[in-house]
């Protein structure tokens, strides 16, 4: 738990291994993020309304973050009906500038990994502007890996790849929640990675 009082927003340390000392020098490690948003553009003034994500040091978890985010946007029913998130349930979450200077932070110095990073990132990268915050984190998309790995699969969303790829996912394990996909993303990014050995 990050504060004080009633928990509003998480980071669990799973594996207390990461020094500022290996931060900085461990070019394995990477966090893997997923958003939830109340529309497709930040131009147009969609916010991010819940963030999770997952810190990978080479392929061991350390360390997970998830928070929802009262950023005072109506969530249109069609963005709803993705994710599931109404506004009743912002009514006492954290506003940005509470969570994404602690996500600043658990990034430093991180590789970020995202599934169709571009939309993920986009959006990253506004709510940090308007905070004054930077972002020059390199950053990898399993979606475009993907699409290079396995070619003929009849799609690349997140669900079907995984669905292809692990007997035990179902159409339950993709649930559009930001920290439920950004552990799935991981999980998919750690396979991608052997994957992609095999077929040098």
């Amino acid at each position: 738990m990050i504060n004080a009082g009633k928990p509003k927003f998480f980071q669990t340390n799973i594996a207390h291994r990461h020094t500022e000392a290996t931060i900085k020098s461990n070019r394995r490690r990477y966090v893997v993020l997923d958003v939830e948003t109340t529309g497709f553009s930040p131009r147009r003034g969609d916010r991010i309304i819940e963030i999770g994500a997952v810190t990978l040091e080479g392929e061991t978890v350390t360390n997970e973050f998830t928070s929802l985010i009262n950023a005072g946007r109506p969530i249109p029913r069609t963005a709803t009906k993705v994710h599931g998130i109404i506004r009743k349930m912002l009514a006492d979450r954290p506003q940005p500038e509470e969570v994404f200077p602690a996500f600043a932070r658990l990034i430093r110095n991180t590789t970020l990994i995202a599934h169709n990073a571009q939309f993920d990132l986009n959006f990253l990268r506004a709510e940090f502007r308007r905070l004054g915050l930077r972002l020059p984190n390199r950053h990898r998309c399993t979606l475009n890996l993907s699409r290079r790995l396995y070619p003929n699969l009849p799609n690349h969303k997140l669900g079907t790849i995984c669905r292809h790829l692990f007997d035990d996912i179902d159409d339950t394990a993709v649930r559009h929640r930001a920290l439920d996909d950004a552990r799935l993303t991981a999980r998919l990014w750690r396979r991608m990675l052997k994957d992609a050995r095999r077929q040098r």
